[in-house]
């Protein structure tokens, strides 16, 4: 007995020594990245603190970012007072001259009537959008009708605008979507017609035009580049923040317009894709769950099959599942799986009705498994579709391990921005420092970059994060 109390005795002397000495003992020091996540749990809660945060974070890339619809309502009145357009009261619209007194006065009225400058600004974003009144959805498509006249030969405008922003907001790259030949396009394939035979109607547009069409696009690049740069300083002392931005674009097909005008635009967006860098691949726009799209949605994924095969290389975007119960009836609610196999679309732009879909967890592992991403505009979808919180399909996306990327949509029009997207995310979803990091390197990890300059742009996030956690 005694023996064990001995016993007793001398563990208890060693546990202590051991309790005594252990805090002498170095202790691994938390590393940047762990002392930034403690600070962001910190601030989670505290709505001012939070942004601050988010703003400064390095956020990678804008993968969904129309550039047109990238421009704040300000920019555009601005342009249409310099271009000497008029404003339509009826419809909130700039329309062109002659103007009058009464019912098209000069634009520049609005500078002297807050109640028309304010009408202006509502109409031309959701500022002032009351959903008693009017729907998101069809008060944000109606504004790019409004405002676009003012944006006719402004695209360089646009860049550096949106340039400046996206430094301003952490960003280093963009992928902006417009039609960078003016429609001459979709001019083309109205001028020559439909044919049934792709193969055919691709030699008619060959023929018909399409090489004039395609230098002109190249020449218009570089002017635009050229002019941004100027009004930028680039290269100069007192540069724009923005000239560090890089830009790409995306070819924007309108899927809205007639099946010949389609087919010629889509033909453009894989023919320039495949000469000029700048344009790194091309995507559809317009309301996905309008008539017509909706009517030549099988049609559209045809021709993209068609032409994929012709090339290959060129990366493909598809807006797919923007749609709601309420917009489209059930049977219309396939358009991921089809962009994804029939339409061979490597990223997905909003995919809000995957679980709408059929057979819609087997999607989201074919997803996963095929490292289809997610362009996940959260803001958009809350304003246009009514789609937030809980029933987003983002929690659902990240469950299955299907890759994501936060992105603005059009900042403009929705007065949004990265940070704010990044804001609604951690809010809504209670995402981890960890989880915001993923998403930031997933937006350059599945951008259409080249694989020698996606490498230095993953090298620059990576240095970009790390002199930001040196700070905590």
């Amino acid at each position: 007995m005694s023996e064990f109390r001995g016993l007793k005795f001398a563990c208890r002397v060693v546990l202590l020594f051991l309790l005594v000495t252990s805090s002498a003992w170095p202790q691994k020091a938390a590393s940047p990245e762990q002392k930034t996540a403690r600070y962001f749990e910190s601030v989670r809660n505290q709505p001012s603190l939070l942004t601050d945060f988010l703003k400064q974070m390095p956020k990678g890339g804008d993968l969904h970012n129309h550039l047109s619809g990238a421009i704040y309502a300000e920019s555009f009145v601005k342009w249409a007072v310099e271009g000497g357009l008029c404003i339509d009261r009826t419809t909130s619209s700039f329309v062109p001259p002659p103007c009058d007194a009464k019912d098209r006065p000069p634009a520049s009225t609005a500078y002297q009537d807050q109640g028309l400058y304010n009408q202006l600004l509502d109409a031309f974003s959701m500022r002032g959008w009351f959903p008693a009144r009017e729907s998101g959805h069809d008060h944000f498509f109606a504004t790019f009708g409004k405002f676009g006249a003012a944006g006719n030969g402004r695209t360089a405008d646009m860049l550096t605008e949106v340039r400046s922003r996206a430094a301003a907001d952490h960003l280093q790259y963009l992928e902006l979507m417009f039609t960078p030949d003016g429609g001459a396009a979709a001019g083309l394939g109205r001028k020559l017609g439909w044919n049934e035979d792709f193969g055919k109607m691709r030699d008619q547009l060959v023929a018909g035009g399409l090489e004039d069409i395609l230098r002109q696009i190249s020449k218009d690049l570089d002017q635009l580049e050229a002019t941004e740069n100027e009004r930028m300083h680039c290269g100069e002392p007192e540069a724009d923040p923005g000239c560090g931005v890089d830009a790409r674009y995306l070819y924007q097909v309108l899927r809205g317009i007639p099946k010949e005008s389609v087919f010629a635009q889509m033909l453009t967006g894989f023919e320039i894709a495949s000469r000029d860098p700048r344009v790194v691949g091309l995507n559809m726009v317009m309301a996905e769950d309008w008539y017509v799209p909706i009517r030549d949605f099988n049609l559209h994924m045809k021709m993209m099959d068609f032409l994929h095969k012709l090339y290959p290389k060129v990366h493909i975007t598809l807006h797919a599942g923007e749609l709601t119960p309420t917009l489209v009836p059930p049977e219309e609610m396939f358009h991921i799986r089809a962009s994804i196999e029939k339409g061979h679309a490597e990223r997905i732009g909003h995919g809000v009705d995957v679980m709408d879909e059929p057979n819609p967890v087997g999607l989201l592992k074919d997803m996963a498994r095929g490292k289809v991403l997610v362009e996940v505009c959260l803001t958009s979808n809350d304003v246009i579709l009514g789609v937030s919180g809980a029933r987003h399909p983002l929690p659902a996306y990240l469950k299955f391990r299907v890759p994501v990327a936060l992105a603005t949509d059009d900042a403009g029009v929705s007065r949004s921005s990265m940070t704010q997207e990044y804001q609604r995310a951690v809010e809504t979803y209670h995402l981890k420092y960890a989880d915001l990091k993923k998403m930031a390197r997933a937006s350059i990890a599945y951008s259409f970059l080249p694989a020698d300059e996606k490498a230095k742009a993953q090298s620059q996030l990576n240095s970009a994060f790390a002199k930001f956690e040196r700070q905590f």
